[in-house]
């Protein structure tokens, strides 16, 4: 099997993956599902420490426009929406531009935002193959031990692929 070439990975460091009968990763699943305004791209973060969730996010793109509307049912990104390859010029797109708005670093920050303490704590992703540098140094400087993603995401979650799911994944 060929090593998957991540846009993105931080020296030394790996991605874990794990099934979606992981409670975990459905929680993170559920999340998007409940809580992503991109339903294009929807994703979604759990921090788990001591078996727990301590902290959860769901990207959340600030862009709503009426004449895009047919093309995007709710909001929009305008990276998408030049068709700019994924990791590439998030500087063009007010959501894709501010990590705050991805699901990592919202997690990070509703952990801290109840007390908790995600030092040690692993990451469990829904809904992308890979974290872009934003999201990995949010990771980081929270303390995140692991991240986890879903087995198979690089396959299911990239647009580049052909049989992906995106736009599909709760179908």
């Amino acid at each position: 099997m060929n090593p998957i070439k991540y846009p993105y990975l931080p020296e030394g460091r790996t991605i874990k993956y794990v099934t979606l009968d992981n409670p975990w990763m459905a929680a993170a699943k559920e999340f998007s599902r409940l809580h992503a305004t991109d339903r294009q791209m929807p994703t979604g973060a759990v921090i788990v420490k001591n078996d727990r969730i301590i902290g959860s996010g769901a990207n959340q793109v600030p862009l709503k426009h009426p004449l895009l509307a047919r093309i995007h049912k709710d909001y929009f990104c305008v990276r998408r929406v030049l068709s700019i390859p994924s990791g590439q010029k998030y500087w063009l797109c007010p959501g894709c531009a501010a990590s705050k708005h991805h699901s990592e670093a919202r997690s990070v920050r509703d952990a801290h935002s109840h007390g908790e303490d995600t030092n040690g704590g692993d990451m469990y992703l829904w809904g992308h193959w890979w974290a872009c540098k934003p999201c990995w140094d949010a990771a980081i400087s929270g303390g995140i031990r692991d991240l986890y993603l879903l087995e198979g995401s690089d396959q299911l979650f990239n647009r580049d692929i052909k049989g992906n799911v995106v736009g599909k994944q709760f179908e």
